[in-house]
Parts: C-alpha cells; sequence; structure tokens
C-alpha cells in the first residue's frame, strides 16, 4: 500500500481493491471501476494464458502481470503452481534468458556491472525497496543447460525469486533478483546489436573475486542478515568456499540440487530393499551439480552406518573423457579428485555405456545435459539387474533429460523408480496412472530460504542443507507413498516449505547460528503455527489492505488529507 506522497506501487492497481482503497492510493479513475473478485480476476488471466500457445508468450504475459499487479500474479501462481511453475521457471526460463535482449520491455531486478567496482554499494542504494531478505545473483555463465547468457540470464534469478514468494511466503518486496555483469565469453552475444549487457570479454577469476569481495560487503552492510543465494556460475565452488562459512549463503546448484536429489534417494533407497552398503551409482556429469548431489548421499550413506571411504566407493562418476579415474592421464578438477577411482587395474572406461556394463549400477544419475543418453539398451539392463532400478535424468530443460519417464518406465517393464530435472507427463498403464518423480530444485531452496530468514542465521551450514533434504522426504502424505511417490504432490508446495523450513530452523538451533530467540523453545507445533503466520499470503492480501486503511481512514468519508486528491 502507497504512502499519501509517494506514486502507487504495482500491487496499489489491484482491481479486486475497494473504492475506499484506490482512493487512498490514488488509483481511483486508474482502473476500471468494477471491484472484481479473485476469483474473476484469475478466470481473465486463464483466459489470457489460453489464448497464448506458445510456452514463451505466457511467460511474457505473466512476467508482465507480475510488474504491474504483483499479488494478482501471486495469486494465480500460487492457486495453480503445477501448471505456472514450468511457465515461470524451468523449462520455460530458459527460452525466456535466450530471448532476454530481445524481448525486453520493463525493468526487472538490480544489474551492477564491472565498471561499478568501487562503487557497488552506491548502485544497491537505487535498489526501491527499503527491506531486503534474500538475493538470486548470478553472473550468466552457466545458465541451465545453455551456457553463457550473459545479462540474458537475469530471467533464473527473477524467475527464481518467485518461486520463493509463491512458494514459501516470502514477501516479493522483500526479494531482489540481482544480475552481476562481468563480461560474456558468449561471441555471438557480444556481437549481437540487441544484446543489453557489457560488449566485453568475461573478466578473469581473480578479477571475479575482487568483485564478489566487494559486492558481498556492499549487500550485507546495506541489508544486514540478507540470504545471498548463488545461481548458475560456470565455476560455483569459489565463491561458496570463500563466503559459505562468513555469510548467510548457499548455492543452490551444488546444495540445492543435492539437497533435493538426496531426499528422492532417500525414498527410493528404502523402497529398493537394497542396504546402502550394496547400492552402486553411476553418475553421468562430474560437474559442479553432480559432486554436489553425490556428496550430499554420500553424507546419508555415512550416516546409515558406512565409513566416508566405504561412501565415496559407492560412486562411479563420467564425464565428457568417461570415468573419472587417478591414472586416466588428464589434470583433474578439483571438485572431481574426491570420486575419482583407483581400482580400475589401469583401465580406462571411455564411454557411459563401458561403464555402465562393468558397474551395474542400481542407481543411474544424470547431470550431463545431453538428451537421450540413457539409451534403451542401457535402460533394459538397469531393469534386468535390479528389481527396481533408480533412474534419476536430472538435466534441464526436457529436452536435455537423459531419458523420458516413457523411456525409463518401458524399457525396465515398469520397474524403474523415476525422477527427473523437468516435468513429464503421467502415463496409463494396466489401468493405472503412473506420476513422474520430478526432483526440482523448488521443493528445497524456498523452504531453506524461509528458515534461514526466520531464525535469523548467521551462515547456511551444511546441516542446515542436510536438514532440508530429510524434512522433505517425510513430507509425502501415507497416499503419495502408497502411489509409490518419490516426492510430494507440487500442489501442496506450502506445506512442504513449512515442514522443510522448520527442519533448516531446528539445524540453526541445534548448529548455533540462529539469533531468533523467541522459538527456540517452540514445539513442532507451535513453531509450525508460527512459521505460517509469517508467511506472504497474496490470497489475503486484499483484506489486508483493506484492515489497513480502516485503520488511517474514516470509511465513512470520503475526502480528508488522507490519500485522496479529487
Amino acid at each position: 500500500m502507497s504512502a499519501a506522497h509517494l506514486p502507487p506501487a504495482p500491487g496499489d492497481y489491484d482491481t479486486s481493491h475497494s473504492t475506499t482503497v484506490r482512493k487512498y492510493n490514488r488509483t481511483y479513475g486508474l482502473v476500471p471501476p468494477a471491484v472484481e473478485s479473485l476469483d474473476v480476476q484469475a478466470s481473465r488471466c486463464l483466459k489470457q494464458l489460453e489464448r497464448r500457445p506458445q510456452s514463451i508468450d505466457k511467460y511474457l504475459y505473466l512476467s508482465s502481470l507480475r510488474s504491474t499487479n504483483v499479488h494478482l500474479f501471486y495469486r494465480l501462481v500460487s492457486q495453480h503452481i503445477k501448471d505456472m511453475a514450468p511457465l515461470i521457471y524451468t523449462p520455460t526460463v530458459g527460452d525466456g534468458c535466450l530471448q532476454w535482449s530481445h524481448n525486453y520491455v520493463q525493468p526487472e531486478g538490480l544489474y551492477i556491472s564491472y565498471s561499478d567496482r568501487g562503487h557497488i554499494a552506491s548502485v544497491l542504494h537505487n535498489w526501491p525497496q527499503v527491506n531486503v531478505e534474500i538475493t538470486v545473483v548470478t553472473d550468466g555463465s552457466r545458465i541451465l543447460g545453455l551456457g553463457d547468457l550473459g545479462i540474458n540470464g537475469m530471467g533464473i534469478p527473477v524467475g527464481k525469486l518467485s518461486l520463493y514468494v509463491a512458494c514459501a511466503g516470502i514477501r516479493p518486496e522483500a526479494t531482489l533478483p540481482l544480475m552481476l555483469d562481468l563480461g560474456t565469453g558468449n561471441k555471438s552475444l557480444r556481437e549481437d546489436p540487441l544484446y543489453m549487457g557489457s560488449r566485453r570479454e568475461k573478466v578473469s577469476a581473480q578479477e571475479e573475486k575482487e568483485f564478489l569481495d566487494e559486492l558481498m560487503v556492499a549487500l550485507t552492510e546495506k541489508w544486514p542478515g540478507i540470504v545471498i543465494q548463488f545461481e548458475d556460475f560456470k565455476n560455483p565452488f569459489p565463491a561458496l568456499e570463500t563466503y559459505g562459512g562468513k555469510y548467510t549463503c548457499f548455492n543452490d546448484d551444488i546444495q540445492g540440487t543435492g539437497a533435493v536429489v538426496l531426499a528422492g534417494i532417500i525414498s527410493a533407497v528404502k523402497r529398493t530393499g537394497v542396504p546402502v552398503k550394496d547400492q552402486r551409482a553411476v553418475f553421468f556429469g562430474a560437474g559442479s551439480a553432480g559432486v554436489g548431489v553425490a556428496k550430499q548421499i554420500v553424507e546419508y550413506f555415512m550416516r546409515e552406518g558406512l565409513t566416508e571411504d566405504e561412501a565415496r566407493r559407492c560412486f562411479w562418476l563420467v564425464d565428457t573423457k568417461g570415468l573419472v579415474t587417478n591414472d586416466r592421464g588428464d589434470k583433474l578438477a578439483e571438485h572431481k579428485i574426491y570420486f575419482s577411482r583407483d581400482d580400475n587395474a589401469g583401465k580406462q572406461y571411455k564411454t557411459l555405456e563401458e561403464v555402465v556394463d562393468h558397474v551395474r549400477p542400481t542407481i543411474l544419475m544424470g547431470l550431463s545435459t545431453i538428451g537421450g543418453a540413457f539409451t534403451p539398451d542401457m535402460l533394459t539392463k538397469m531393469g534386468q539387474w535390479n528389481e527396481h532400478p533408480i533412474i534419476f535424468p536430472l538435466s534441464n530443460p526436457s529436452a536435455n533429460s537423459e531419458c523420458t519417464f516413457e523411456d525409463a518406465l518401458k524399457h525396465t517393464n515398469y520397474k524403474a523408480l523415476f525422477a527427473s530435472g523437468s516435468p513429464f507427463a503421467s502415463i496409463e498403464h494396466d489401468g493405472k496412472l503412473e506420476t513422474p518423480g520430478q526432483g526440482n530444485n523448488m521443493y528445497v531452496f524456498p523452504g531453506i530460504g524461509l528458515g534461514t530468514i526466520l531464525s535469523k542465521a548467521t551462515t547456511i551450514t551444511q546441516s542446515m542443507i542436510y536438514a532440508s533434504a530429510t524434512s522433505l522426504s517425510t513430507s509425502l502424505h501415507p497416499s503419495e507413498v502408497s502411489q509409490g511417490w518419490l516426492y510430494p504432490e507440487l500442489a501442496r508446495i506450502r506445506d512442504v516449505s513449512v515442514i522443510v523450513a522448520m527442519g533448516v530452523i531446528k539445524a540453526a538451533q541445534e548448529a548455533g547460528v540462529d539469533r531468533e530467540q523467541s522459538i527456540k523453545s517452540m514445539g513442532n507445533e507451535e513453531l509450525e503455527k508460527w512459521v505460517r503466520s509469517k508467511m506472504y499470503d497474496p490470497t489475503t492480501e486484499t483484506q489486508r489492505v483493506e484492515e489497513e486503511v480502516q485503520g488511517l481512514t474514516d470509511p465513512s468519508k470520503w475526502g480528508g488529507n488522507r490519500g485522496s486528491h479529487l
């Protein structure tokens, strides 16, 4: 709600507001006179979406709606999350990023360029919101499976923060989408006349570090306690290692992906009945996300009784050169060394097929961005070797998925325990509807953010990340478990985020990094009620504003000194 001396905010133009609120906000006459119900508003939006056949057109419409009527946008997304999430984030956000500069219409988020070094704090002061609780920051250098997109990657922090709001109830005005314009190695972008970023080569690793050092200080000085989520950096490990113990930050590509996959693995491993010591996991993709996922599962295996070395040896990582081994002859990236094998007896396995035949895995995990990499022959063997093979093709967008849900079921004789990164449609088999699991990070990162904010944590510990995974694994309803689901119904995402946030809060308390004293002695029931009371609910926003205006004005009178200028 706008103060009388300020111009109206996007939420002030909501057509569900009464005449009294419109007059107070100075929007009376600036919107059509009808006072509409939330259902009528949603109906109009859905009809407009139906008229747009292409997903990218739906994405652009929803982006415009978010900018002009923020509470309506979040009502629509929250009430239709299964349909809306793929439109505002993966997979459609990939096209949105590819076309960002070409489709640019209105400002969204904050851009800070390398040329701003030395003055980053002054750029942050231009952000119009006084209180920011969370930011998603990227340099656009590794957007999904699409590569270096420079500032076109702004669609990622915008979309991700939309999910923080819709799924976990963080207030929209408390979010900051942040794009670091540090140049781009994408020559075609630099030569594109419509590209809106700086046309310089990507800065060096040292230059980026110095820039990030300044940024982190500036962010936390302006907004003490801000949660900083790193996203889609080409090499995410240096920033996480440098700032992880010093600031309240985490990397969703590494830690969020690892947590959500771990939750699915916990459920899947229990269903297989195979002890963790007998699990054999082949990972196709040994980048930051793949290693991050594998390390999360190592921790789970250790908590189930294995030593660290025993747990680590349950994993075989495959990159573009084949199985990652100590004697392969190339210099391994630092993050791959932990899982590098020394038991290959000098033999090098150069393809995924060779590794699969050698290992005979119980778990086949894909983070390669290579569509169709899990071939029918490979899937058939997985079904022959295992009563319930665990098959997780996690690459986004859908075209990059290592296999489809239909192929995973068909070639394993419908025995696969499946989760993907992008959504797939359900399949009917023998009169039963088979529903795919989706290891979507939105199951955990909203709850991680909410729990961190509410506990006022000074850092985000590994125990907090692990707690998000275990909390997610316990969030399934009995009916979902009986149907063999690995993840809960997406329509329940706000309830799931509450459970995840509670787990994160308790882990923060156990680690001694929390500062919110009022909730330390709360039991589960009281804590859940308190968490829910702190969540933004777009469906009650109109009533909240009505009550606030009634408290500031005499609703029986027109005129006065508050807001009216008619």
